[in-house]
């Protein structure tokens, strides 16, 4: 058991360093991200230094994924993940990107649509490209699984920040400022008739007035939006996946987000365990 760790972890060091574009990322990141803990620790807020720590973790996950299921992410893949997640946990949360740059949360939802669809059209890739398989699913069929993997992903994650938020007293799905909604609610007739409520100017709360503008929307705009997003990161990546499977695999655009099978001389882990065996 030891041996087995000790090679994987030898084989994910490896596999690192293997793409030189990606890996110099890589050390610029986590040179960036340990810096950042630093600082947090400084100042005492011991929430960020766990996000530093986890986003440590999450820099190495591509790596993991290419020597535990033995696929070979493409570089300009590779280098997309690593850029996300610092975007995502050290810009957006340490940093507050995300109530800085009204923009940021929908640009990386966007992205995410984009990945996971590539994520999840290179799964279907796979099995038709493998010969143990014997049928062969059409373009269309490839895109349509790729175009709902991504939006179940999406949806998985929204269920995440609504849980989060209703268990754990965050605010993952951040509010809205609107004014005005209608609702059926409102209606003393109890006939289901949308009543309009129009112009809100502010928000007052046990006598006391927020200053918020306008009517405070809990999180719904906030994940239609994301979903929204989402969906036409995957919808793009769907259209480009479709004509790459239709013309049999031209095209070098798409390829660069398409994990393919590890080159048997390059499966770092197999490699180091044979050697372990042989040296007893």
């Amino acid at each position: 058991m030891k041996k087995r760790w000790r090679a994987s972890m030898e084989a994910v060091k490896m596999e690192i360093r293997e793409h030189k574009g990606s890996f110099a990322v890589y050390l610029l990141l986590r040179t960036l991200v340990i810096l950042t803990m630093i600082l947090q620790l400084f100042n005492r807020n011991y929430e960020n230094v766990f996000l530093c720590l986890l986003t440590l973790f999450l820099l190495i996950v591509p790596s993991i994924i290419q020597v535990e299921f033995k696929v070979e992410l493409p570089t300009t893949l590779e280098i997309i993940l690593l850029l996300f997640i610092f975007c995502a946990e050290i810009l957006g949360e340490t940093q507050s990107f995300y109530l800085r740059f009204p923009m940021w949360d929908t640009v990386l939802h966007t992205l995410n649509g984009f990945i996971a669809a590539a994520i999840g059209f290179s799964l279907v890739d796979l099995m038709n490209r493998d010969p143990r398989i014997h049928f062969q699913m059409s373009p269309l069929f490839v895109a349509i699984v790729a175009f709902c993997f991504s939006m179940t992903i999406g949806v998985i994650w929204e269920f995440f920040e609504f849980f989060m938020d209703r268990f754990a007293g965050l605010d993952m799905q951040k509010d809205t400022i609107i004014h005005g909604f209608t609702s059926v609610a409102l209606d003393p007739t109890r006939q289901n008739i949308p009543i309009a409520v129009e112009n809100i100017h502010d928000v007052i709360i046990n006598g006391r007035s927020l200053g918020v503008g306008g009517y405070i929307d809990i999180g719904l705009f906030d994940t239609m939006n994301d979903l929204l997003v989402n969906f036409a990161g995957a919808l793009l990546f769907s259209i480009f996946g479709y004509f790459y499977v239709k013309n049999r695999g031209k095209g070098s655009f798409v390829k660069r987000f398409i994990p393919r099978r590890k080159d048997k001389n390059r499966d770092y882990k197999e490699l180091l365990l044979r050697k372990q065996q042989e040296e007893g």
